[in-house]
């Protein structure tokens, strides 16, 4: 079963890369909603008995969550793997504690890992199912993943305002949080919990939101024309139809946000390593430095 829409409509790799690599030096100075999201799913650690050996930051980004998952256990070793080399590099995470790599391709041991941190990375990835089989492949029995990811009402003034317009492609389909868990069964994993909540955030003109999305590397959010290239005409034409939004003389994007935890069953069936694939020895991976 496939948590949301068909592979054709998934974003591009190759694209998505190319925008994060761009943006890893803006990211976080614009990563408003990214980085409260982030803190949220940090929060809800603190509601899980857990004493990981291993903690792989899934899609880290800029490595934002490193600091706080190192004081909340000194004792784990971290690694952060990002498939966008800009992004990693942007860190200033040593290669020990770092890797860039597909998520859907991890170059780790099957049963290596005791917690995936995973925060607002499914969104951009182009095979959810594909993504899910690897954390259950590389998770310990009872080992934790938590993440987050988008809604299917993100951005619907956007979503709305395309649709009103020949300026855009129609923005992608993100998955519904039930879909997502029936995903997180079908790979495996256990006891799924999900819950959703809504965030505001506003902007002077449309220019002002697309700004945030190239700054943030989700540009991608519009099929097939990155923002940056859209034309002032294009521009036009989606604030004239974005205004029956304005309130308060801003304009609303909304954001759905996703929260989900599942676990690495007791018994785990037999899978076998992807065919090339490359694999990091636990011990290979060092502690984490405090700052």
């Amino acid at each position: 079963m496939s948590p949301g829409p068909d592979k054709a409509s998934r974003p591009k790799a190759a694209l998505v890369r190319q925008a994060f690599n761009e943006s890893a030096e803006s990211y976080d100075q614009s990563a408003v909603l990214e980085l409260e999201v982030m803190e949220r799913l940090l929060q809800r650690l603190d509601l899980v008995r857990l004493e990981p050996k291993l903690i792989l930051d899934a899609g880290a980004g800029t490595c934002r969550a490193i600091p706080d998952l190192t004081r909340r256990y000194p004792a784990s070793r971290i690694l952060a793997v990002d498939f966008a080399e800009q992004m990693i590099a942007a860190a200033a995470v040593d290669e020990q504690h770092s890797a860039c790599a597909d998520l859907a391709r991890l170059p780790l041991r099957n049963d290596s890992v005791d917690l995936i941190f995973c925060s607002l990375v499914l969104p951009w990835v182009s095979d959810t199912d594909r993504v899910f089989e690897e954390f259950y492949r590389v998770l310990k029995p009872r080992g934790l993943l938590s993440f987050s990811s988008y809604g299917p009402d993100t951005l619907y003034e956007l979503r709305h305002a395309c649709l009103a317009t020949d300026s855009q492609p129609r923005l992608l389909d993100f998955a519904d949080m039930h879909d997502v868990g029936d995903a997180l069964v079908h790979s495996g994993l256990v006891e799924p919990v999900m819950d959703a909540e809504y965030f505001t955030l506003t902007y002077e003109n449309v220019q002002k939101l697309l700004d945030d999305l190239i700054h943030t590397g989700a540009e991608n959010v519009i099929h097939g024309t990155m923002p940056k290239r859209v034309s002032e005409q294009n521009v036009i034409a989606l604030a004239d139809a974005y205004e029956g939004f304005r309130n308060q003389e801003k304009l609303p994007a909304t954001y759905e946000v996703v929260y989900g935890q599942a676990w690495g069953p007791i018994e785990k069936r037999a899978r076998p390593a992807a065919p090339g694939e490359f694999r990091i020895p636990v011990g290979g991976i060092g502690l984490r430095k405090k700052d």
